[in-house]
């Protein structure tokens, strides 16, 4: 193992650094983590190839190295299959009935967040809050009538957005 010329690492490091930082997140879509991962790599990777890189051919080097790490992790990436949603962890799943209730639930979300923002809050605030048609009227400062006929649009609206999901039934 050859010694480490310390001043030559922290020299290459604080000329091209920051640049090469930059120009990384970019193409990693702004991932922090990976583009200093990558960073580090081409950085070592510049330290064990000191010799046959000329000095006014580092930085072209550097950035050329550092773009195909991060085409290499790209492929990794797609070359694993996808992880879990951190959201619903399917250890906590016991029956075939809890993963279809927490399909639907996710579906029905789905579908809710299609909706204007008045029907979304008149659905929610008569469905999952409870609230009657006069407290919902009294809390938005709306007729009855108007609460009435926002949650018959509401449930027409969302019935298609189910039905653009795929979902049919009564």
């Amino acid at each position: 193992m050859r010694p480490v010329d310390e001043r030559a690492v922290r020299a290459l490091y604080e000329q091209h650094a920051s640049a090469l930082l930059a120009f990384v997140r970019r193409l990693s879509a702004g991932d922090r983590a990976l583009a200093e991962d990558i960073v580090q790599e081409t950085l070592l990777r510049a330290w064990l190839k000191a010799g046959p890189v000329p000095a006014e051919q580092v930085r072209p080097w550097l950035f050329t190295t550092a773009r195909r790490l991060v085409i290499d992790a790209h492929r990794r990436r797609s070359a694993r299959p996808p992880e879990t949603n951190a959201e619903l962890p399917v250890s906590t799943l016991r029956s075939e009935s809890e993963v279809d209730a927490a399909l639907d639930a996710a579906l029905v979300t789905d579908a809710l967040k299609s909706l204007s923002v008045e029907h979304r809050a008149v659905l929610i605030d008569y469905f999952y809050r409870g609230c009657t048609t006069p407290e919902i009227a009294a809390e938005r400062g709306l007729p009855p009538g108007t609460v009435r006929s926002r949650v018959h649009y509401a449930l027409h609206a969302l019935r298609l957005a189910l039905e653009e999901r795929g979902v049919t039934g009564p």
